[in-house]
């Protein structure tokens, strides 16, 4: 039989290797999406999978969910915002967690980066479209994405008991359903968490009021660009959605190049459909517009921040990193 005092040395010896294991593990995630920070959340029948920069149960204080664009580049986005935690000095006090809305392979050409995780079984599936304005997944119990980033919100503070607030954060199609998810958020987490939002670049937006001069555009005021038609399993009328985006805590971030049809503004798979091009004609301008119907319509008297990150189109890479943006990612003051 081992003598105590060997039981208890190999003991200390295995806790001093997991120790190391758990920080090695939690300093490369830091430094990138690795495999080893991909992990899955269980919901609805299936899974949901996501990038997360700290272990489980380390004392961040505050998230930062970081949605990606059209081709569910979680890793870049992911990439991106560890970027610009690191030059904000917050990478310890700030859980950097990127989820991906997976698509079957066989249905992800157009929708796809490299390095984009292909799908697991058991993942919840929906298509190129679905995910950004609240669609139902196509297996599983069929969630729809806005009760996805519902859950996903709750088990973040579940892993992470120290977190006290949350940031939604999205990018392109991602800062779309951000945009779009804000009025009919149902986070039911364990304690009360402080929720804000920051919506980038964004092809196109949801308006919560008829869009003047749009008589010979009806699907301007329709869903996804209006609240006309408004899907039924999203579960909460036009009016209390409007009134809960109204009062949510919501930045805006602009590239100051993403006005044209130049290289980098990606200006080929912008939406350019009546409906869309009603909303203004590139993404800059688009924002703009935005900002004042809240001015002038939606939150009158009371002016959201609209941020224009000067050098930078359409690139997640150069808007979240950037000095002008990361005020609006990490908040004033921790």
């Amino acid at each position: 039989m081992m003598p105590t005092f060997c039981r208890r040395l190999l003991l200390a010896l295995a806790c001093a290797l997991a120790g190391q294991a758990a920080w090695a593990q939690s300093a490369g995630c830091r430094e990138r999406a690795a495999d080893e920070c991909y992990h899955s959340m269980s919901f609805a029948g299936g899974a949901l999978h996501y990038y997360a920069s700290l272990p489980a149960g380390a004392g961040p204080t505050r998230a930062i969910v970081a949605m990606h664009g059209h081709p569910r580049d979680a890793n870049r986005t992911f990439d991106a915002t560890l970027l610009a935690a690191r030059k904000d000095s917050a990478l310890d006090d700030t859980l950097i967690v990127a989820p991906v809305f997976q698509v079957p392979a066989g249905q992800s050409g157009k929708c796809h980066a490299p390095g984009t995780p292909p799908p697991q079984d058991g993942d919840l599936l929906w298509t190129c479209a679905s995910w950004l304005e609240g669609g139902q997944a196509d297996n599983g119990d069929r969630p729809g994405s806005f009760a996805a980033l519902d859950a996903l919100v709750a088990e973040l503070a579940r892993r992470w008991p120290s977190l006290r607030g949350v940031t939604i954060a999205g990018f392109s199609a991602g800062a779309q359903m951000v945009q779009h998810y804000i009025g009919f958020a149902r986070v039911q987490a364990a304690r009360p968490l402080a929720l804000r939002y920051v919506v980038a670049d964004p092809g196109t937006w949801l308006y919560f009021d008829p869009l003047p001069g749009t008589d010979s555009c009806p699907a301007a005021n329709q869903w996804k660009y209006g609240t006309g038609n408004l899907p039924a399993a999203l579960g909460r009328s036009a009016a209390e959605a409007r009134s809960q985006y109204a009062a949510a805590d919501i930045h805006y971030l602009e590239g100051a190049l993403d006005s044209a049809d130049a290289p980098g503004a990606f200006y080929r798979i912008l939406d350019k459909s009546c409906g869309a091009a009603a909303q203004g004609p590139f993404r800059l301008q688009r924002g703009q517009a935005y900002v004042e119907y809240e001015r002038q319509v939606l939150t009158p008297g009371r002016s959201r921040p609209l941020t224009v990150v000067p050098g930078c189109a359409h690139d997640v890479s150069c808007v979240f990193p950037s000095d002008a943006a990361r005020p609006a990612l990490f908040g004033p003051t921790r």
